[in-house]
Order: C-alpha cells, then sequence, then structure tokens
C-alpha cells in the first residue's frame, strides 16, 4: 500500500521533477541529432537517434514489470542518478568513430524513459487523489509541452557555441536535480510482495491481460493505438503541407509545431476540469473529432487556416493521450498498473512509429489534398465507433469503487 502525507505537496514535486528532467530530455534530444550530424554527415546516422531513444517503448511491457516490482519512489530516484552519472561519458564522444557511444546511451536513455514513466503513472495513481487524476495528468501534459517550447532553443544555442558535450553535461544536471526533487516526496511505500508464482514473461503479460480484460481500458487503448496511427501519417504530410500546400521552406514547420505546442499546453490545463465532467472515453473521442478535423483542413492552402489546425491538432491529441492513462490509472489493479501503463504506452505509440514510415511512401503517391480530408473521414468514423462503443463498455463494466 502507498500513502502520502501531503498530497498538494507531493503533486507539486512531482510535477516539479517533471519539469527540470523534461527540459534536460527535450534538450538531449533535439542536440543527439545535430551532433551526429555533425561528426558524420549523414542525415540517416542522425535519424537514427529518435530511434534509439524510442526504441526500448517496443519492450514496454518488460520494463513496466521492473516498476511494479520495486518502490516507485526509489525507482524513480536512483534511476535519474544512474543517468546523471552515465551522461559525462559523452564528452568523450568528439569524432565519427566514438558515435556508437551516444547510440549506446541513448537506447540506455530510452530504457530509463520507460521504467521511470511506468514508476511515475503507478506511484500517481497510489499516491494522489484519484478524483483529481484528470487534474494532475493534464497538468503533467502542459508542463511537458511547455517545456518544448524554450528547451529545443537552448539545446541549440548550447550545441551551436560550444558542442554536444555542454548539453550531455545540462542534462546531468537536469537528472541529479530531478532525483533530489522526487527524494523529497513524502510518499510511504511498502515493498511488493512477489508471490512464490511469480515469473518475469508471466508478470509481464500482466499488463496486457489487465487491459484486455477490462471493457473500459479496452477501447479506450484502441481509441488511442488508431489515433496515433493517423497522427503519425499526420506527421509524414507536414512537410509536403509545407512546401506544396502554403510554398513556403521545410524551416516553417517548426513555426507549426510551435502552435501545436502551445494548443497542447492549453489542452493540459483542461483535461482535468473536463475529466471532472465527462468520462475519459468522451474526453478521448472528442480529442480524436478534434484531431480529424484539424488535420483536414490542413489540405486547405492558406497560413491562418493552417496555424489553426496545428493549434487544434495540438489541442486534440493530448486529451486522448490523458484520457487513456487517466483510465489506467483508476481502474487498473495497484500492483499492476506500473504494467498496464507500460504496456498501453507501447499499444498507443507502436502504430505512430509505423505510421510515420508509411506515410512518407503515401505522401509520395498520394496528393495531400486527398489524403487529409480522407484522413479526417477516418477519423471522426473512429471517434463515432469509440463514443458508441465505449458507451456500451461502460454500461458492461462492473460499478468500480467510489474513488
Amino acid at each position: 500500500m502507498t500513502g502520502t502525507t501531503g498530497g498538494r505537496g507531493t503533486a507539486g514535486l512531482y510535477l516539479t521533477g517533471v519539469l527540470v528532467s523534461g527540459f534536460g530530455t527535450t534538450a538531449m534530444w533535439l542536440a543527439s541529432g545535430i551532433w551526429v550530424k555533425s561528426l558524420t554527415g549523414s542525415d540517416s546516422l542522425a535519424a537514427l537517434t529518435v530511434f534509439a531513444l524510442w526504441a526500448p517503448a517496443l519492450v514496454g511491457p518488460l520494463l513496466g514489470t521492473v516498476a511494479d516490482r520495486m518502490r516507485r519512489r526509489p525507482l524513480m530516484v536512483w534511476s535519474n542518478l544512474a543517468m546523471a552519472a552515465l551522461l559525462p561519458t559523452l564528452l568523450w564522444v568528439d569524432s565519427a568513430d566514438r558515435v556508437w557511444l551516444l547510440f549506446a546511451v541513448l537506447v540506455l536513455y530510452g530504457i530509463q524513459g520507460t521504467v521511470h514513466e511506468a514508476a511515475e503513472v503507478a506511484l500517481a495513481s497510489a499516491a494522489l487523489d484519484r478524483r483529481l487524476l484528470g487534474d494532475f495528468n493534464g497538468l503533467r501534459m502542459t508542463v511537458n509541452e511547455s517545456v518544448k517550447l524554450v528547451a529545443p532553443l537552448a539545446a541549440a544555442g548550447l550545441f551551436a557555441r560550444y558542442g554536444g558535450g555542454p548539453v550531455a553535461l545540462l542534462d546531468a544536471a537536469t537528472f541529479a536535480l530531478a532525483a533530489g526533487v522526487f527524494a523529497r516526496m513524502r510518499v510511504r511505500e511498502e515493498k511488493p510482495v512477489r508471490p512464490a508464482s511469480a515469473h518475469w514473461l508471466r508478470d509481464t503479460a500482466e499488463g496486457l491481460r489487465t487491459l484486455r480484460s477490462s471493457p473500459v481500458l479496452r477501447p479506450l487503448v484502441l481509441t488511442g493505438a488508431f489515433t496515433m496511427l493517423l497522427a503519425g501519417i499526420n506527421g509524414a504530410a507536414v512537410y509536403a503541407v509545407v512546401d506544396r500546400g502554403l510554398g513556403h521552406p521545410p524551416a516553417y514547420a517548426g513555426v507549426l509545431y510551435a502552435v501545436q505546442g502551445a494548443g497542447s499546453v492549453v489542452a493540459g490545463l483542461a483535461a482535468g476540469p473536463l475529466l471532472r465532467r465527462v468520462s475519459e472515453r468522451l474526453l478521448s473521442a472528442a480529442g480524436l473529432a478534434l484531431f480529424a478535423v484539424a488535420a483536414g483542413v490542413r489540405a486547405v492552402p492558406h497560413d491562418g487556416v493552417a496555424l489553426g489546425a496545428s493549434a487544434l491538432i495540438g489541442v486534440g491529441l493530448p486529451w486522448v493521450l490523458v484520457a487513456v492513462m487517466t483510465a489506467v490509472q483508476r481502474e487498473a489493479p495497484e500492483t499492476a498498473v506500473g504494467r498496464a501503463a507500460a504496456t498501453a504506452h507501447t499499444l498507443v505509440f507502436v502504430p505512430n512509429a509505423i505510421a510515420l514510415a508509411a506515410g512518407a511512401g503515401l505522401v509520395a503517391v498520394v496528393d495531400v489534398r486527398l489524403l487529409l480530408p480522407l484522413l479526417a473521414v477516418a477519423g471522426l468514423a473512429g471517434a463515432v465507433v469509440s463514443a458508441t462503443r465505449g458507451a456500451l463498455a461502460r454500461v458492461a463494466a462492473p460499478a468500480r469503487a467510489d474513488v
């Protein structure tokens, strides 16, 4: 059992830790690609840095098991300290033949991030008032998106003047600071009891069983996966929109992403109040519908329309993700929240990566003025199915305890 002696203080420290570590992570994410490009001259290797960070999510269910087998707060503290100690080794990466070390660290970075996120979600589920989880997750989304508006500029400026080493040291410092913040959280946790019959593979599969057996979680995760599938195609089409539709250079995509990030900040602030009034099912369906409409109108070759669509996409996508994670925290058993969260993360985001690759091929053969409206139709149909199917699931689900 987990408890807290100060819910608001715990939430505040939690969000502070997310803010600090998120700043460093975003800076390192950007700098790693620039770093590899500058040393090797290879666009392909630079692109692989994102894959190296993301790849551990493919084994998210297994890594989520780690979060359920250990006390979550100490796991968060020590995993942050481990990264703080590891990142300074990147000062050795000063030539193309040492880029392998950067990739190795990035893979470990992704592993730590997957475990840490599962532990974060599980700890919040146990330590905070479940009626306010929607507010908390919305604020967490706002914090994450806010740093993305600032950290890339800081990282690019620091790298341009001093190179990649100082960015790595900055990230190490944010990990150390985040570890100190998480260590200050007043949370009481008992060590998880592992049954004598426990087995790694069987325990790992528990996250999938939890999602599959829940008439509430199953449709929500499917909605999230479908949304991110469409989002991948939309993301692959952005440069075609900028070039063929708006007639701008590729760098203009950065403006659209910045506006989308601002929309996500607003979405995070609105998610909590909305989840106090509507179900996760309705919020996710609304988010999918909003995203679909916005993606469709991107086919209109007008700067104002494109900027407005980016802002609405920034609102719609986070609503789906916040709804999924809040439902996992509320519905999954406390002993399996980490595995359920990590499994849901994998199931939701793997389609996005697949769609990014497939979308690159589609954009080459299908005009975005046709592709994006078709995407909008598919998204709106999915939103209707999600809303109606989810409603039936909620009726069929046993009433959960008043939280």
